[in-house]
């Protein structure tokens, strides 16, 4: 209950920001960098599939859709942890429960879609015969749909619990963007808030333990039947192509589990802001360098576009 003294917060205050000029510009100019980089590498590598016919097929439909979830998730957080490291350190309750919304609900469609590349690895390795025939364009744009579905539609009892509880005292949000369990700690109603969090860390610990058992079964799949290719150079090209997305998936969901598998542990607001950076700035930030560099052919697609652009600026200056 609301006691008569104490108004409802409309706003919270972002806690673990730098309140230092040179700290918060030190923090900003590599942050700025990272997500530079993440949109450009990613708006090259959505680029780069729809341009070049040769990687029309279901495995780089998947990762130019999941370069396309990067960019929203990461926008979700990064642009406002920018304003905040230079500027005012708030957000509105309606910006904060906006800000959770997007981010998790890019996040959950990303967790569904690596679950989906790995049933497309599955497919495309330990049946290689039914691959295309099952694999299909449309069953593609089907799986895709499905992960932004049930990625959008997750949330949502979440964020509207969330925003019917009263929140009044302090106002002091203790990490760098809005999650569900910093905002349920500011909550009035003390029991409700304890059965909240309970709640969001079942639905979190059943969301990534769920996805975790699929990819790891069509791992086992996986790795049965490389093993059972008689060539060395045969068993290198199968694995290889499991690689970027193995990397990828260690790399996200690592830091995940940490963050949203801890039930009643408790972390320093230290720990809670690097777990945080890894799974929201940092992962982000390798993947596009882990599908493109360890990726041969999308190196290629990459090197041949990046001729043809100096092909073309050379031509311009010569008619100049």
């Amino acid at each position: 209950m609301e006691s008569p003294n104490q108004s409802a917060a409309q706003e919270f205050i972002f806690s673990a920001f730098p309140y230092s000029w040179g700290s918060s510009v030190t923090c900003f100019i590599p942050l700025l960098f990272i997500y530079t980089f993440i949109v450009i590498g990613n708006l090259v590598i959505i680029t780069v599939v729809q341009l070049n016919a040769p990687l029309h097929t279901s495995m780089y439909f998947f990762i130019g859709t999941l370069s396309f979830l990067e960019i929203w998730y990461t926008t979700a957080t990064i642009p406002k942890m920018l304003a905040s490291l230079l500027g005012e350190k708030t957000i509105s309750l309606n910006g904060c429960l906006l800000q959770m919304y997007f981010f998790h609900s890019t996040g959950i469609s990303e967790v569904c879609l690596l679950t989906a590349m790995a049933f497309d690895r599955y497919l495309a390795i330990c049946s290689p015969l039914h691959y295309p025939t099952i694999m299909t364009p449309r069953l593609c744009a089907q799986l895709t749909l499905g992960c932004c579905v049930c990625g959008f539609i997750t949330p949502l009892p979440e964020i509207a619990w969330i925003s019917t509880l009263p929140f009044c005292g302090s106002n002091r949000l203790e990490h760098i963007f809005c999650d569900f369990l910093p905002v349920l700690r500011l909550a009035c109603t003390d029991t409700q808030a304890i059965v909240m969090i309970r709640v969001v860390d079942t639905v979190h610990a059943v969301e990534i333990i769920t996805a975790v058992m699929l990819i790891f079964m069509s791992y086992v799949g996986i790795v049965a039947v490389i093993l059972r290719i008689r060539s060395a150079e045969g068993r290198r090209k199968a694995f290889s192509t499991c690689v970027s997305h193995i990397t990828v998936f260690l790399l996200f969901f690592g830091s995940v589990a940490l963050m949203y598998l801890r039930f009643s542990a408790t972390y320093s607001l230290f720990w809670d802001t690097a777990i945080a950076l890894a799974f929201a700035v940092l992962s982000p930030f390798f993947n596009p360098i882990i599908y493109s560099l360890r990726n041969k052919e999308m190196k290629e697609a990459i090197k041949k576009h990046l001729g043809q652009a100096k092909i073309f600026f050379h031509k311009t200056e010569d008619l100049k």
